[in-house]
């Protein structure tokens, strides 16, 4: 792969679809959603416009389900010209309710690989998200004890990285990064110096969907299970 990785000493990693399943149950409520306004719009519209909204809301409610349901409920109401009903209403903050409450199911490998790991490296969980739902998973995980230091951004821009490593006075020439999101875990990183390691995950958010170029230099794996063959 011709990335050395033995001069790591502190290795974030990214919580949805990285430790844990998350966009899956997005997905499953979208498309509930849109047959709940079928009756107004095709449910292939009512994505489209539910996505416009999460994007236009984006800077007001942040990531994570409650921006999302506040969402659905704003786009309802607008393709239905405030026609919906006060039982669809409720059934849209069920749902978000019901994900929520919704059993942390960590993906393949990941106690295995944070146990090893957190013997020998500083172990970090960089996320974004709600903090309360983010702390709410991280405690049902059961992965907490793993982790040095959990810190939820309100975004993974290149300065959000560089002021928590300095923070925390990590070089990042002796930070790694794992993620399953190309654009918020892998580029912002190697902008600032450090090293990534990309895992997808067979569910991608579209505001998440970018192409990296030629001379971003990361590694790629198929499961978490892998990294133990790199870092010794």
């Amino acid at each position: 792969m011709g990335i050395d990785l033995s001069h790591i000493t502190a290795i974030g990693f990214d919580a949805d679809d990285t430790l844990w399943v998350n966009e899956t149950y997005f997905r499953k409520t979208e498309e509930a959603f849109g047959l709940l306004l079928s009756g107004y719009e095709t449910p292939n519209q009512i994505d489209q416009l539910l996505f416009l909204k999460e994007m236009e809301n984006l800077p007001k409610y942040g990531y994570g389900i409650k921006g999302f349901v506040l969402s659905m409920i704003e786009c309802a109401l607008e393709v239905s010209q405030g026609k919906i009903s006060p039982g669809h209403i409720h059934q849209i903050l069920q749902w978000g309710k019901d994900m929520i409450d919704h059993p942390v199911e960590l993906l393949p490998g990941v106690p295995e690989v944070l146990e090893k790991l957190s013997k020998t490296h500083r172990l970090l969980v960089l996320t974004k998200g709600d903090l309360l739902d983010q702390e709410r998973k991280l405690e049902r995980s059961g992965l907490d004890p793993f982790f040095h230091h959990v810190e939820v951004l309100s975004d993974k821009q290149p300065s959000n990285y560089k002021r928590l490593l300095d923070h925390l006075e990590i070089d990042p020439k002796n930070f790694l990064m794992v993620g399953n999101s190309i654009k918020s875990d892998i580029l912002p990183v190697l902008q600032i110096g450090a090293q990534a390691v990309h895992i997808p995950f067979h569910t991608t958010w579209q505001h998440e969907m970018v192409s990296p170029s030629a001379d971003d230099t990361f590694i790629t794996l198929d499961q978490m299970l892998d990294l133990l063959t790199l870092i010794k």
